[in-house]
């Protein structure tokens, strides 16, 4: 077919309603999800964020008082805690265990011996949940009996590795844990894309006398792509929702100086019983989502239809 008859059989009335009702039961099948998506996703966002714009305190209520919920959020120091900590714990996250994670693959990828064994230990954390790692990891950081008490019982009494308790460096304990449990699930999917690099690829490259470390920079990795965003996606989805780890570790401590917006949000509609200032923070938390997905969704889709 050509081009003119294509155009032709797109403008064709008659063959328009018959391609509308192709594929009808993957279409049917499709509107349960579609509601849902638009009732519970859309809607409910749309609720939250008109709400934040009201002085709704135990029950929400329409009773509107403009900017002043985000003013006093960006005026609370318990706010910009939570922010910063966040941004800690979220860039470390992303380079350490895309790093780690891309590392460890890249090992296993050698064809060593019990390879299985390896990969199930690397995978298990991720099988737990963030209150038991968090309560875990709380255990092995405790300066008594963790391992600054192990270490000191061992005759280095001057052995200090106490970051749960100090203000200045707690994130980096909660840090910790997360690396712990993320580390090998990005491992795995890292891993399966190497297994889908073809071999004739490393088979050129040993040809041409390209070592490994280069083949990995110039080719693997740039091949790699979809593996890479798609682990960045989950891991950010991860960092976002923050709350289960520092709940069980620190709940938030010492003080303040452990807070994230995500029990920002959960402390004040549940807690302090505001929930116009909740629904504040909530909304700034999808607006960094959307300000982080909207340029990634145009570069990655909008440069491939201009293409």
């Amino acid at each position: 077919m050509t081009l003119a008859d294509t155009l032709r059989a797109a403008d064709d009335p008659v063959r328009q309603p018959r391609q509308m009702f192709r594929n009808r039961s993957a279409k049917f099948a499709s509107i349960p999800m579609i509601l849902t998506a638009m009732v519970v996703f859309v809607g409910g966002t749309a609720w939250t964020v008109a709400h934040s714009f009201t002085k709704s305190r135990l029950l929400p209520k329409w009773d509107f008082v403009g900017l002043d919920q985000y003013e006093r959020l960006w005026n609370s120091n318990r706010w910009i805690i939570s922010v910063e900590n966040l941004l800690i714990y979220g860039v470390c996250s992303l380079v350490l265990t895309m790093v780690m994670g891309f590392t460890l693959a890249a090992l296993l990828d050698r064809k060593i011996r019990f390879e299985g064994a390896f990969r199930t230990i690397f995978l298990y954390p991720f099988a737990l949940s963030f209150i038991v790692t968090g309560l875990a990891w709380q255990w092995i950081l405790n300066p008594d009996f963790g391992i600054q008490g192990v270490i000191r019982n061992m005759g280095w009494q001057s052995f200090t590795f106490d970051p749960l308790n100090n203000p200045d460096i707690v994130i980096f304990g909660i840090l910790i844990a997360g690396l712990w449990q993320g580390t090998g699930f990005v491992m795995v999917i890292m891993l399966a894309g190497l297994r889908g690099i073809d071999e004739d690829i490393w088979k050129a490259t040993r040809v041409d006398g390209i070592g490994v470390a280069k083949t990995y920079i110039r080719v693997i990795i740039p091949m790699m792509r979809p593996v890479f965003v798609t682990a960045l996606v989950i891991i950010a989805s991860g960092i976002i929702k923050l709350y289960d780890l520092v709940v069980a570790q620190t709940n938030g401590g010492p003080g303040i100086s452990s807070e994230v917006p995500a029990k920002y949000v959960i402390n004040y509609m549940f807690e302090a019983q505001n929930l116009a200032q909740g629904f504040a923070a909530s909304t700034m938390m999808l607006l960094s989502v959307i300000i982080v997905l909207v340029p990634w969704a145009y570069l990655e889709f909008g440069g491939k239809k201009r293409g």
